[in-house]
């Protein structure tokens, strides 16, 4: 009975970390909106899907730089052989926010190479880029919960 608990509690901790962002995009050459979506597992990659004109993309994005870094600090202080020391782990913001890459195709062959920088579950921003060298500014932010 405890196992089959702790497999619940686990399953709810790691769905508490998944989150749907909605992503935007606009073409450097127009004013048109396209839209898409990316999945925020708790991981450092998820799935991704963006359709413009009809066409739509499915791939994976990879984190690259993540959004927070951890380390060990230890200090003390000590004289004629008394001393004590103090130590923990501390986590920090990266200031620039993560990065991942997303690399997209439909099911025609075409591709969508994505550059994103944010922060997990949190709004963020970047480019993609289609096979024709053709650029597209993106935002990406929570989903609304229904």
């Amino acid at each position: 009975m405890t196992k089959r608990l702790a497999t619940i509690a686990a399953a709810l901790i790691l769905g508490g970390c998944a989150s749907t962002l909605q992503m935007t995009l606009m073409p450097r050459d127009s004013g048109k909106l396209y839209y898409g979506t990316l999945e925020g597992t708790g991981g450092s990659e998820g799935p991704i899907a963006i359709t413009i004109e009809g066409r739509t993309y499915a791939g994976t994005w990879v984190e690259v730089v993540p959004d927070r870094s951890t380390g060990y600090v230890t200090g003390g202080w000590g004289g004629r052989g008394h001393g004590w020391g103090l130590g923990g782990t501390i986590s920090m913001d990266n200031p620039g926010g993560g990065e991942a890459k997303a690399l997209l195709r439909s099911p025609d062959g075409a591709g969508l190479r994505c550059d994103l920088r944010g922060g997990a579950g949190r709004a963020g921003g970047g480019v993609c880029r289609d096979d024709k060298g053709l650029e597209y500014d993106v935002q990406f932010r929570a989903a609304p919960r229904p």
